[in-house]
């Protein structure tokens, strides 16, 4: 033996033997057998041949708390107050001759204590659990109190371990004690703690133990008193080896039995996202587990991942928050996601304060009266499944909350929270109504803001109201619109369209009408409602405040737009001046006007002149009542010249319009100043139907040169002109007939009945979307009765065709007086020559047949012939074609939809004149 090794063994022995006298309570030594000594010996030399490898961090403190706990835990109180009063000595001992590694001689005290208690509750059969599987388990390496040191084969040490001659083991007598001894450890000089990963390392060591120890595999046998070898089972190599790996599997799982105490912390760990020493997440179950190796009984397996569902929950919720959160400027998250994050995350800083209680307690034992008694930790997994109850019906509706809402935002988010509020657990509505309080915050506030202030202060598109760029004309109607996706469901559609209405309404008074007076009304109906006009006055839960709130603001701020629009902008004489302008209301006007510029409109449409046009307009004007009503409305009337083709007269392309400006063109748009010029050019025409027939009448009209002149004419030629002026009269009858109950009907069944219903609908208006509702019921109401509708096409076609028969029948009518007169004035110069010729004597029987049959005579009365004969051919074919049509028109009348046009019908047939004759003459209503 070497220098060194004897040192260390007298060392050894030195130690042990003082050690065995102070603790030995007999004062007398020796005080201890010498089976005793050599049983210490051969502990401590076993000991220092070892090498413990802890599983924990270094601390001295903690280390300290961990024995004075399991004292406690044992009922050794007095023992563990003792322990602490000692430690603080130790501790606070520095210097020169102080241990500086405190921790290292703590942890070999407690685990020298660990390892008596292990002996006490071992099994009977120790074959598989002797000197391997302490030092596998990373501890000590057991003596078992019927170990011997002898020279035998089946010895340790083969013999190099002798007695001295006082009774006590001699350890001097070869060098190979200690070698041995240390050399036996090469197990030890790996990492050898036991553990699920390091199953497959520790089988290898197993085998470079076997290669290492192949002359003890040689035996056959081994004795029963050496329980602490390795068993070897045969001769042949394979089976020991494969022997020896079951065996060595077998004491893994035997060693990695869990104590409930250590699933207890697990599984706290598991609740906070942390993986513990055994419960770990696994990806691809996605659960927490706990590995089938580590040996627990099922029901306590099973109550593990029963726990463990609160940690893949937290886990769930925790990444929404941290995903949420991370995207946060760069993405639209949102002021309502934002604040779902926020109550989640108020949520789980309760959930954490629960964990740092039970954690607390979980290192807590039961509190015990007596102190030998011994009890276990206060928190076990029967207690934290009780405990847990309440948070994880929370955990789970929040993870149903951030399933739902991944994909959602704003009003959405907040509608979709709210359809899971609707429980009837007390537990899980007041939780819901908490977190939809803080959600709906953001969405409230934009709410209030929006109603008293007109401000849409949503710049992530989370509101149920979006707005658009548009043109001041346009903002009633296109600026703002409901955005369905966005609004709650605890909102309802009215309600959502009065808060729409409200916040457009003080947008278009700041905007369009430059008014400034809503500022009050939204303060007034503040104060009505109970609400305040600054933040936090509505919330989640006060929806009759909410209500109250934009029924008062709404009420208040569109009235104060109607009288807007009413006094200041003077909207009903605006209304009243299209009327009579543009719907040919003023009489004396219209007819002045048509007097004055027909002349004009029937030369060629592009040689007419605007200008000229726009002074008859004016001299029309002042010439007229016109010409007293307010300049404003009066500069506003122009003429327009529609847009012509190649041969288009006067007629087809004047107009007129009515300019308006903000805020009236809100109402008066180009779609709706373009159909008040649909029914501007077909009144217009249908006035100059009616005029051209009056100027018929004043060509009709008999006088005493046409009777004169009927004396003079031939027979024949007299009667030609009576049939032709009859037919003429008959047309003229029945065209003017038709015209004159269209021109009543126009005019008074349909125009002022649709002013008399529009100003007692303006009278009962109560916001802007009213006064246009009535509006367009007005205009659509004149345009369905005056055959201008989608439905009244096929109708208005027949209709224009009757007109431009009217007007080829004015032209006729013209064409035929004309000759007419032409002729009288012919007939008059014959008959001044006839009276010179009398004067000169002649035969009486020639002179007779002188004055009829003279030369020129006879051609004037020729031409007249042919002259009358065609435009009775002419008539004819005019009043056949009339006829034709307005059988026709008549016929598609009654299965009109709009009873109106029933009752023009009524009116145009009212002797049942053409219902008579159209059966029997098939259609054929004159000649």
């Amino acid at each position: 033996m070497d220098d060194d090794d004897h040192r260390v063994v007298d060392l050894v022995k030195e130690l042990v033997h003082r050690l065995l006298c102070t603790s030995s309570q007999n004062p007398n030594p020796p005080s201890f057998t010498q089976q005793e000594y050599n049983q210490a010996l051969k502990y401590s030399l076993r000991i220092l041949s070892s090498r413990m490898t802890p599983s924990i961090a270094p601390d001295d403190s903690a280390m300290a708390e961990s024995i004075k706990r399991r004292l406690a835990t044992a009922g050794k109180s007095s023992e563990a107050l003792t322990f602490a009063d000692l430690y603080a000595k130790f501790s606070h001992k520095n210097g020169p001759g102080s241990v500086r590694n405190k921790w290292a001689v703590l942890y070999l005290l407690k685990t020298i204590s660990e390892d008596r208690k292990v002996r006490k509750n071992q099994f009977s059969n120790r074959i598989s659990n002797g000197f391997l599987d302490s030092a596998l388990a990373g501890g000590l390496p057991t003596l078992f109190e019927g170990d011997e040191i002898s020279g035998g084969s089946g010895e340790f040490g083969n013999s190099s371990v002798g007695r001295s001659t006082d009774g006590f083991v001699d350890l001097r007598g070869s060098s190979e004690n200690v070698r041995n001894l240390r050399g036996f450890s090469i197990l030890e000089n790996e990492k050898n703690e036991v553990s699920l990963s390091g199953l497959t390392a520790n089988m290898k060591k197993l085998k470079v133990l076997g290669d290492a120890s192949s002359s003890l595999r040689t035996r056959e046998h081994v004795e029963k008193r050496y329980n602490g070898g390795i068993l070897v089972v045969s001769k042949d190599p394979e089976n020991i080896r494969d022997m020896a790996y079951r065996d060595f599997v077998d004491l893994i799982k035997e060693e990695n039995e869990v104590t409930e105490v250590i699933l207890v912390r697990d599984v706290l760990y598991a609740c906070q996202g942390i993986d513990g020493k055994y419960v770990k997440f696994d990806e691809k179950a996605d659960a927490y587990v706990l590995p089938e190796l580590i040996k627990v009984p099922r029901a306590t397996r099973i109550m593990v991942r029963k726990l463990c569902e609160l940690g893949w929950l937290f886990r769930k919720v925790k990444a929404y928050i941290t995903e949420s959160l991370d995207r946060f400027p760069a993405e639209d998250v949102g002021t309502v996601g934002q604040a779902f994050c926020a109550a989640l995350q108020d949520e789980l800083s309760d959930y954490y304060k629960l964990l740092a209680v039970l954690e607390a307690q979980a290192m807590n034992p039961i509190p015990l009266v007596s102190e030998n008694a011994s009890s276990g930790n206060y928190l076990s997994l029967r207690r934290l499944s009780v405990w847990f109850s309440e948070p994880l019906v929370k955990m789970r509706l929040m993870a149903v909350l951030v399933d739902s809402c991944k994909v959602l935002k704003g009003g959405a988010m907040a509608g979709a929270i709210h359809m899971h509020a609707q429980h009837g657990d007390p537990l899980v509505n007041d939780f819901m109504k908490r977190s939809l309080r803080r959600v709906c915050s953001p969405l409230f506030e934009m709410v209030r803001t929006w109603v008293l202030e007109g401000e849409l202060e949503d710049i992530f598109a989370e509101f149920f109201v979006l707005s658009q760029p548009v043109k001041a004309e346009s903002l009633w109607r296109e600026g703002y619109r409901l955005h369905a996706a966005m609004l709650p469901s605890f909102i309802s559609q009215s309600l959502a369209q009065r808060i729409l209405r409200t916040g457009k309404s003080i947008n278009f008074l700041r905007v369009c009408c430059e008014d400034r007076g809503w500022a009050d009304a939204a303060t007034e109906a503040a104060a009505a409602a109970g609400t305040s006009t600054g933040r936090g006055g509505l919330g989640y839960g006060k929806t009759d405040a909410l209500e109250s709130l934009v029924t008062e603001a709404a009420r208040r701020i569109d009235k104060h737009l109607l009288d807007v629009m009413y006094k200041q902008y003077k909207f009903k004489e605006h209304c009243l001046a299209i009327k009579r302008y543009l719907l040919l209301g003023q009489g004396d006007f219209v007819q002045y006007l048509m007097d004055i510029v027909g002349p004009e409109l029937s030369e060629a449409a592009n040689t007419i002149s605007s200008f000229k046009l726009a002074g008859l307009l004016e001299s029309a004007i002042r010439s007229s009542n016109a010409q007293y009503d307010d300049p404003d409305i009066l500069e506003r009337l122009r003429v327009k010249m529609m847009p012509h083709n190649t041969g288009d007269r006067g007629w087809d392309v004047f107009s007129l319009e009515y300019d308006t400006s903000v805020p009236l063109n809100t109402v008066f748009t180009e779609s709706v100043m373009s159909r008040y010029l649909r029914i501007f050019n077909f009144l217009w025409k249908l006035r100059r139907v009616e005029h051209a027939l009056i100027g018929v009448w004043k060509n009709m009209k008999p006088n005493c040169v046409t009777s004169r002149f009927f004396v003079k004419l031939p027979d024949a030629v007299k009667l030609h002109l009576i049939l032709t002026s009859r037919k003429c009269q008959v047309l003229w009858d029945e065209m003017n007939h038709f015209v004159s109950n269209l021109q009543y009907y126009i005019m008074f069944e349909v125009l002022e009945v649709s002013w008399s219903n529009l100003v007692k609908e303006l009278e009962a208006a109560k916001d802007l979307d009213d006064l246009l509702a009535a509006h367009e019921k007005y205009l659509y109401s004149i345009i369905e009765k005056s055959l201008l509708g989608e439905r009244s096409q096929n109708l208005n076609k027949i209709l224009f065709t009757l007109f431009d028969l009217i007007l080829r029948f004015r032209s006729q009518a013209d064409r035929l007086y004309e000759g007419i007169n032409e002729l009288q004035s012919r007939t008059t110069d014959s008959s001044s020559q006839d009276k010179a010729r009398l004067q000169r004597p002649s035969n009486k029987k020639f002179s007779e047949s002188g004055s009829w049959l003279g030369e020129g005579r006879k051609d004037l009365t020729r031409r007249a012939g042919e002259f009358l004969r065609n435009m009775g051919q002419d008539i004819d074919a005019i009043a056949k074609e009339y006829s034709s049509v307005f059988d026709g028109f008549i016929s598609q009348l009654p299965i009109q939809q709009h009873v109106d046009l029933k009752f023009l019908m009524f009116r145009l047939d009212f002797t049942e004149f053409y219902s008579q004759l159209r059966p029997s003459t098939g259609g054929k209503l004159l000649l």
